[in-house]
């Protein structure tokens, strides 16, 4: 390979993977709260918020809801505060046909009852999921407006089959952020910058965060994201979500926009646990079109609904892992300490530290990785199109050269140019980087499980948001994604609080390879344990008087620019030993 950036510079790009009013009490379906002001934007109430889907489902078997209904309700919200009013940039498009599709299965309903969990739930997906109907698939890019995926994603199709009305679709960091070393997380060329519901001029994260701001801003049921790494846990950490990162395999790629096969996966971005194990259950099976799906027959489940236990952490053995992750944003670490102190509190034992070792050996070789991989899966997916004249890397550096004014404004394409320097997965330097990244990583997670007999890995998900920038990019300052990520292991994040009452901060659980349902278990734990996500009340920006009677972690706090100019102080520089933060 020649011409490679910096591994500082990768660091920088690669973690991507208004209401002052009060909030509704009850929020769900036993009635609309009150409306919510906050600057200029009047935010409407909203029936549904807060509702889970087995809520939404239990109404309509009730009869006292229908798919119809709910999806109109969810598309009037969509136009309320996405398409227009406060405009969160959260969603790309609308599905045309949701209304009639979720019509066809109430009459299905009122026939034959419901096909499961997911009967006429609305729910969105990432715009590099390929649908077959009126919708584009265009992983954020303006390169790919017209172009005709063959045949819908796999794990889409599953989604239809158990009867879920995919909405529409979700904005993202374009190519999933892996175009620039200096990019803003949840900007792209179709639909600009997306913003964080909380506060609206902080950022939600990872190339996922279309998915993640929708999700917490209720415009949705739930929504599907997908990661390389960190790009379904860091925007889930960003919005309040509970995401699951699941093992790789367990979950089709097949017709998604990729980044790198042996890292890249599809998973779940929720409002709770339980919903994100409901949607998982529809996700999984064997995919004849993605062979690393052969390997969870025997392992995967069709319904993680069965994991739920609220006194699932009682005597469970969590390991803390600190090094590289602790120590970089004080907000994050409280609220992480007090977490630890809940794990014990609801019958853990907890072991601290267990950090995994060599983690600062990672990131040279994923990198390559990841480069290599790139240039030869985007090249097979782009394959398959038709009425595009796109048809390899090349090709998309080309058109975005063609057209700077409006894909190029506000950052390069530093990453595409590296990785057509290579010579894909044929490059010399791709077996041994491959063969590196997962041994470190796979061994580091085992060895660190088996030494200290833990149950999963705890640690911060991420830090709390930072403030969009899109001249200078990302202020990332921690993460604890790439281990799992590298290793093809399961990843769980779960909200554990909000610094200044409003940024919100997830903890996660890492595990050994397909083990959802001790992860679900954990979470699920956890999450009833606490009980920390709010919905968001969509302020313009933060500030700090105002906030104080709402933080659980008080003493946290610090003026509010004080955040701000700690952020803008690390921007771009070296993380400490053992901390590589990726959000693809």
């Amino acid at each position: 390979m020649t011409g490679r950036i910096t591994r500082r510079g990768f660091l920088k790009a690669s973690t991507t993977a208004g209401a002052a009013g009060a909030l509704a009490a009850g929020g769900n379906l036993a009635g609309a709260g009150a409306a919510m002001a906050g600057g200029d934007h009047d935010v409407p109430s909203f029936p549904f918020e807060e509702a889970t889907i087995a809520e939404l489902q239990a109404a309509m078997t009730a009869g006292r809801l229908s798919s119809r209904r709910l999806t109109r309700a969810y598309l009037r919200r969509i136009r309320q505060l996405d398409l227009s009013g406060i405009q969160l940039n959260s969603v790309i498009e609308v599905n045309p046909d949701a209304l009639e599709i979720a019509a066809a299965l109430d009459a299905e309903r009122r026939r034959r009852g419901p096909r499961g969990p997911l009967h006429g739930i609305p729910i969105l997906v990432k715009d590099n999921f390929a649908t077959r109907d009126k919708m584009e698939t265009t992983a954020g890019s303006l390169a790919l407006l017209g172009a005709e995926v063959p045949r819908d994603a796999f794990v889409i199709r599953r989604l239809r089959r158990a009867g879920a009305v995919i909405l529409g679709k979700a904005n993202l960091s374009e190519w999933a952020n892996f175009r620039s070393t200096q990019s803003s997380s949840g900007w792209s060329g179709r639909a600009g910058q997306c913003l964080s519901p909380y506060v609206l001029d902080h950022n939600p994260c990872g190339s996922s965060s279309g998915s993640g701001a929708a999700a917490a801003a209720n415009l949705a049921a739930a929504a599907l994201g997908t990661e390389t790494d960190g790009s379904i846990v860091c925007p889930s950490s960003h919005n309040a979500l509970v995401g699951i990162k699941p093992t790789l395999g367990l979950t089709s790629r097949s017709g998604v926009v990729p980044i790198a096969h042996s890292q890249d996966v599809t998973g779940p971005m929720c409002r709770t646990v339980a919903d994100a194990a409901t949607v998982l259950g529809a996700m999984t099976g064997v995919d004849p079109r993605d062979p690393a799906t052969a390997d969870s027959k025997g392992h995967s489940h069709r319904d993680y609904r069965r994991f739920l236990d609220p006194d699932g952490l009682r005597g469970a053995r969590i390991g803390v892992w600190r090094e590289g992750v602790f120590g970089s944003s004080p907000e994050a670490d409280a609220i992480a300490e007090a977490a630890i102190a809940d794990l014990s509190r609801l019958g853990a034992t907890v072991v601290d530290p267990t950090d995994i070792p060599n983690m600062d050996q990672v990131g040279d070789p994923e990198f390559t990785v990841l480069l290599c991989e790139f240039k030869d899966d985007i090249a097979a997916y782009l394959s398959e199109l038709r009425h595009t004249s796109m048809r390899t890397l090349a090709d998309l550096i080309a058109f975005n050269e063609a057209n700077a004014e409006r894909e190029l404004r506000w950052f390069g394409q530093e990453i595409f140019l590296q990785a057509e320097a290579t010579g894909g997965t044929a490059d010399p330097a791709y077996p041994e980087a491959l063969a590196t990244s997962k041994r470190l990583a796979q061994q580091g997670i085992d060895q660190t499980m088996a030494r200290f007999e833990l149950d999963a890995i705890f640690s911060i998900t991420a830090s709390p948001p930072w403030t969009t920038d899109l001249v200078n990019g990302d202020h990332f300052l921690l993460g604890s994604s790439t281990p799992a990520a590298v290793a093809g292991y399961p990843n769980i994040t779960v909200p554990a609080g909000f610094s200044f009452g409003e940024l919100p901060v997830g903890v996660n659980f890492i595990g050994r390879r397909w083990a959802e349902p001790t992860l679900i278990k954990l979470a699920y734990g956890f999450e009833q344990g606490t009980r920390h996500r709010h919905a968001p009340r969509f302020l313009p920006t933060l500030g700090v008087k105002e906030f104080l009677p709402r933080d659980t972690n008080a003493r946290t706090h610090k003026a509010g620019a004080a955040d701000t100019r700690k952020a803008s102080h690390r921007h771009g520089a070296s993380p400490p030993k053992g901390r590589r933060v990726t959000g693809l």
